[in-house]
């Protein structure tokens, strides 16, 4: 990691700059892999599947019986562990629900919001060397709580055809009735345009690499929603003389193994519990079975010693980290200034794996400083809100006048006539 120290303020911009990709010949390719499977549906999808993933499956569906052969080979241990998190991210995620609420704004004049489930979602779950079995919870349960008809997932396959069983076993227990084995861009494109054997959603959710992404944001362009702009996953950590040295190192490197175009922050006012952290880093790294990994995403990472308590908040909202942990025994210092972020940690005992795991709250954020303005999936990304009115006559004869005045002022004659003949009917 790279340490600076006490960077004067006009060099934030920079400094909160996340590694960036060529993403001109990337959408190119991208682009290219969407154009195919549009046009030929299931055959691009296995032939890319061959291309990319090493094997095309004979099927894109997954039959019920792999889901119960998944849920037999899974360990007990670890099915009751799905099971404690599915509780708490469903608690937490239920209390989201709103109670509609109708407003009487003049007299006879009423005006309420109702919340309707999107009819048709999918999800992309990464497969490969870190099967994301724990984000099948995190997208299934808000869309559950909001009502969704029709959830569809879709996850690369092994060479040998096969799903990883926790994924599988996760996708049942939120009510996910259609599975397939499609990864990478050309399963983003199945989603989005459709295909002879997947029906086309109309949001598509999840994480996943460079080309994913871009994909997600290439069929935004096309009118399938997505959740959020995501890129690669990044944690801040606040650290003064308080913090739990080895608790924050381990923080950084749970980050840092994410991927190698991943990136972590430590900031503190403190250099000799920087130095110690990063000792620390050092040592734990050692030991890591993904340090290659993690050794290339700590090359985009900085350590960052600011003056005080004030500035340290100051450069946590200008980077507006996907996590930001405030690793202190007085996170009152911080936390109550705290704007942008996409889920904050308090404390030294909340690591952020509690987040992406089971402690409740959704590890579906927004990353690259887009937490500025994006906020993380919640059951409201699964639901559109429709405004209703209603007016009797006596509330469009207290209104109306109000209506023709401003409709006239504008030039739009019709729209005063529309208010003008049923006040004349009355």
């Amino acid at each position: 990691m790279q340490i600076i120290q006490q960077p004067p303020k006009e060099n934030w911009n920079e400094l909160v700059k996340r590694p960036v990709l060529d993403l001109s010949s990337l959408h190119k390719t991208v682009g290219k892999i969407l154009q195919q499977v549009h046009k030929s549906g299931d055959k691009a999808v296995k032939s890319f599947a061959k291309k990319f993933d090493g094997a095309a499956p004979r099927k894109l569906l997954v039959t019920p019986k792999e889901i119960k052969d998944a849920e037999k080979s899974l360990p007990i241990e670890l099915q009751q562990a799905i099971l404690r998190a599915h509780q708490n991210i469903t608690k937490f995620h239920t209390s989201q629900l709103e109670v509609t609420k109708k407003i009487e704004t003049t007299e006879g004049v009423y005006c309420w919001r109702k919340s309707v489930p999107i009819e048709r979602v999918g999800f992309y779950i990464p497969g490969g060397s870190a099967p994301l079995f724990s984000t099948v919870l995190m997208l299934g349960v808000p869309a559950q709580v909001a009502g969704c008809k029709e959830i569809v997932l879709t996850t690369p396959a092994s060479k040998e055809g096969q799903i990883h069983p926790a994924i599988l076993f996760a996708a049942q227990l939120v009510g996910v009735k259609e599975i397939y084995k499609a990864g990478g861009a050309q399963a983003i494109a199945a989603m989005a345009y459709g295909t002879e054997t997947i029906k086309k959603v109309d949001k598509i959710f999840g994480p996943g690499n460079q080309y994913v992404t871009a994909a997600k944001q290439l069929v935004q362009l096309h009118g399938t929603a997505i959740d959020m702009p995501a890129g690669p996953s990044e944690v801040c950590v606040i650290a003064d003389a308080t913090s739990v040295l080895s608790f924050v190192a381990a923080d950084l490197l749970a980050q840092a193994e994410h991927g190698p175009d991943s990136q972590v922050m430590l900031l503190s006012n403190n250099q000799d519990v920087v130095d110690a952290i990063l000792n620390e880093l050092n040592i734990q790294l050692s030991q890591l079975n993904r340090k290659s990994i993690a050794e290339e995403a700590l090359k985009n990472s900085k350590a960052i010693v600011l003056e005080d308590a004030a500035s340290i908040v100051a450069f946590a909202n200008a980077y507006a980290a996907e996590h930001l942990i405030i690793a202190s025994d007085e996170p009152e210092l911080y936390v109550d200034d705290i704007s942008n972020a996409g889920s904050v940690f308090i404390g030294n005992y909340t690591p952020e794996s509690a987040g992406d795991y089971a402690s409740g709250t959704n590890h579906t954020l927004p990353t690259n400083g887009f937490a500025k303005a994006y906020s993380g999936v919640s059951v409201d990304s699964f639901i559109k809100k429709i405004t209703y009115q209603q007016i009797s006559r006596n509330g469009i004869s207290k209104l109306g006048n109000t209506i023709i005045l401003m409709a006239e002022a504008e030039g739009l004659g019709a729209h005063a006539n529309a208010v003008k003949v049923r006040m004349n009917k009355l």
